[in-house]
């Protein structure tokens, strides 16, 4: 029997997709990487995923991960060439299952495909709070933001990913289910595995069940929008903040005004609150009345005007203000992918460093290209910087050598990274896009330790080649 009649075996009439209609599954993200595939399979439950890959794994086939798709490095998606074996896309986006919440010990456990923003709703419907946020958080899964260890806004308070996973279940490469579905916060009886399933964008099993750490929903927020002129001046804000703060502070991102205009161009109906060469969303969140947080907002965002870190600052004085903050922040991603060419870089440096960071890696690329835009949005509160290095479609196209363009704006970014004890992937992973960065920049030792990690759990290479170890 060949492997799409055992599938269809597997899984309901629905269930395999071939042809045109895989279209949605096999192009990433930005909508370069256009890649094939022997089908879709579109699993309902654990069993289901087991039996897929238990029948992938003996006919020699490449299975691949998908939760929403809206990862950045292409981790989700197939390469444009897989040999005479194509491999096979298993989608989790019928299991959406929310298996339990426990209240008095602060988890939810829920199926891999769950949508973020369905596990944000269950989680506030008992007065808890999920912290991890995206802007793709209506569309990102569950099993996704474990598997690329995502960050986003919330960092700064809550960790990524991996500090909010108590437990997992796994497909393994050979069909066996690992079931770690615990919800303890202490459990020190061995290796912790589940650590080694986080990050790995699937090339180590198929995460189909995760236990998350919950935390108590916070009643209030204060919000406002800063005005400055440096990221130096942001730095010092920063400090100032968690000075007067503390653990209050939950979002502190750093935007430029060519970001914001791409923004506002994507979306003409958004209206950045103030001009300015550097921009800043900052929010607090307690359980505490509204009025005191403010006061204490505004109060340190007082003296920041009067110490001249800020230029201006416009409080959000309604949720529909806040709202409309948020919108500009969260509509960047779709607006680099409509603007022309945005060549993004997914940047980490120690917090202090950020501002040199972006003083040498804005100075060395236009050094080289000098029409390029570079468009910046940080999580500035964990070091996190998203460089984007804009170019005109014309000028793109223009181009005798795009591909060659890609990778010298990759080196010069990365290499200003280097230099400030950076990483070249702070949250988005490695993915099939920077596989060879990974193996040029990565200590040989930490290297050779992940392949064989990799041998040792799965060693025919089924699971998602191609993808974070080339």
């Amino acid at each position: 029997m060949d492997l799409l009649t055992l599938l269809g075996s597997i899984l309901p009439r629905d269930g395999v997709l071939t042809g045109t209609d895989m279209a949605g599954y096999v192009q990433d993200w930005w909508g370069r990487q256009q890649g094939q595939a022997l089908c879709i399979a579109l699993p309902r439950d654990t069993a289901e995923v087991s039996a897929i890959v238990s029948a992938c794994a003996a006919a020699g086939h490449g299975v691949i991960p998908q939760g929403g798709n809206t990862g950045l490095t292409g981790a989700a998606s197939p390469a444009s060439t897989a040999g005479d074996r194509l491999p096979v896309i298993v989608s989790l986006a019928r299991m959406r299952r929310i298996r339990d919440i426990d209240v008095a010990n602060f988890t939810i456990s829920v199926d891999a495909g769950c949508i973020l923003a369905d596990v944000h709703a269950a989680a506030e419907a008992h007065q808890r709070l999920f912290p991890v946020s995206l802007g793709a958080e209506g569309s990102c899964q569950i099993g996704g933001i474990v598997s690329t260890n995502a960050g986003g806004t919330n960092v700064l308070r809550y960790g990524s990913t991996r500090e909010n996973v108590l437990g997992l279940e796994v497909v393994l490469p050979d069909g066996t289910v690992w079931n770690g579905m615990k919800g303890l916060r202490k459990d020190n009886t061995g290796y912790d595995l589940r650590q080694l399933f986080i990050g790995a964008e699937g090339t180590l099993g198929i995460v189909t069940g995760a236990v998350l750490k919950l935390h108590p929903l916070s009643r209030v927020h204060a919000t406002a929008w800063l005005a400055l002129d440096s990221p130096a001046s942001a730095l010092a804000v920063l400090n100032r903040l968690r000075a007067t703060c503390g653990e209050r502070l939950t979002t502190f991102e750093l935007l430029n005004a060519a970001q914001l205009a791409a923004v506002v161009a994507c979306q003409p109906k958004l209206r950045v609150p103030v001009e300015a060469p550097w921009h800043l969303l900052v929010e607090l969140a307690d359980m505490t009345e509204a009025g005191s947080l403010e006061a204490l907002l505004f109060d340190t965002v007082g003296e920041a005007l009067s110490g001249g870190e800020l230029l201006d600052a416009i409080p959000a004085t309604s949720d529909s203000q806040r709202a409309a903050y948020w919108a500009l922040r969260h509509g960047t991603a779709e607006a680099n992918r409509s603007s022309g060419v945005v060549l993004s870089a997914d940047i980490s440096v120690p917090v202090a460093s950020v501002p040199a960071f972006l003083e040498n890696a804005s100075n060395a690329v236009r050094n080289v290209f000098a029409r390029a835009t570079t468009m910046v949005v940080s999580h500035m509160g964990d070091g996190n910087i998203h460089f984007g290095t804009h170019f005109d479609t014309a000028d793109w196209q223009a181009m005798r050598d795009p591909a060659a363009t890609t990778l010298a704006v990759r080196r010069i970014v990365n290499d200003c990274a280097d230099a400030l004890g950076g990483s070249f992937s702070a949250e988005h992973g490695i993915g099939r896009k920077l596989t060879e960065e990974l193996a040029k920049r990565a200590d040989p030792a930490e290297l050779l330790l992940m392949r064989r990690i990799k041998a040792a759990i799965d060693p025919a290479g089924i699971m998602n080649p191609g993808c974070l170890l080339s």
